[in-house]
């Protein structure tokens, strides 16, 4: 029998000994001008991806820091004292700050819209807990420009001593800064209303009757606001929408109870119907 028709066929390589392609591998320069070129771009990549990953973190952090801040300001409807309300959550926001300042830092002599999925979300959360905290303040709703102007950050005497001028550019003005972009200041002024509904609730429940009149005209300004974007702005800020007209209809609603069964039901039973109500309109549109 021959060998084409009944062994197995060889290949071209089997005729070179087991070690030959080993040697070849061994014999590589790494020193030559290509493989210094990839060391460099492995290097590189590494450093960003890094930076990407504690980026991550940190918008996780300004995420749970703003979401414990947004909690607090919810208990202004039955605390006692709302200034020590407003107090603890402005220092509850420094610390949000904070985390904020070290993104600022991480940024610096980068192209923040190359990490900016990495931090959005935290920026977005902080915009409504500011927005939350400046709306019960003054009853107004915080620009962008009042957000960024917070977010400008001068260096600590301790950090001008433990760093050399020749760190970075920004540490030759000794401050940071990092601009919320308009995307995610529409994205958190959004989400502001859910919480405006839910105070609106709450604060029925306290038997507080004006503030969600209050609410229910400030909600519509914000709602008309966003109808003139429509869908010619980004595909986030579109799908926000419909959570806001959601949270209008149950504001409005809870309006027109106090209107025209405000005294038939008790004070104590007026959160129990708006949530019930509440509960219709969600399964009537289709809602979780």
């Amino acid at each position: 029998m021959s060998g084409k028709e009944g062994g197995f066929r060889k290949r071209k390589h089997d005729n070179f000994p087991h070690g030959h392609r080993r040697e070849e591998k061994d014999n590589i320069n790494s020193f030559s001008t290509v493989i210094m070129s990839f060391k460099a771009f492995q290097l590189e990549l590494d450093t960003r991806h890094d930076k990407y990953e504690r980026l991550v973190k940190l918008s996780r952090d300004i995420t749970i820091e703003s979401k414990r801040t947004i909690f607090l300001l919810h208990r202004i409807t039955s605390a006692p004292s709302p200034e020590e309300i407003l107090m603890e959550s402005e220092v509850k926001l420094d610390i949000v700050r904070q985390k904020i300042k070290q993104v600022a830092q991480e940024l610096v002599g980068e192209d923040m819209y190359q990490f900016h999925r990495a931090i959005s979300p935290g920026l977005q959360e902080y915009v409504e807990a500011v927005s939350f905290q400046y709306f019960i303040k003054t009853r107004t709703l915080i620009s962008i420009e009042e957000v960024n102007k917070q977010l400008i950050f001068a260096a600590e005497d301790k950090e001008e001593e433990t760093k050399p001028a020749s760190d970075c550019l920004s540490t030759q003005s000794h401050s940071w800064s990092l601009k919320v972009t308009p995307v995610d200041y529409l994205l958190g002024v959004a989400d502001l209303t859910g919480e405006l509904m839910r105070m609106c609730i709450s604060s029925v429940g306290n038997g507080d009757i004006d503030t969600p009149f209050e609410l229910s005209q400030f909600l519509r300004q914000i709602y008309d606001g966003f109808s003139y974007i429509g869908n010619t702005g980004p595909y986030e800020v579109s799908k926000k929408l419909y959570t806001l007209k959601q949270s209008l209809a149950k504001v409005e609603n809870a309006c027109y109870t106090l209107k025209v069964r405000g005294s038939e039901i008790p004070k104590h039973m007026l959160a129990d119907v708006f949530s019930t109500k509440t509960d219709i309109i969600e399964q009537e549109d289709g809602l979780p």
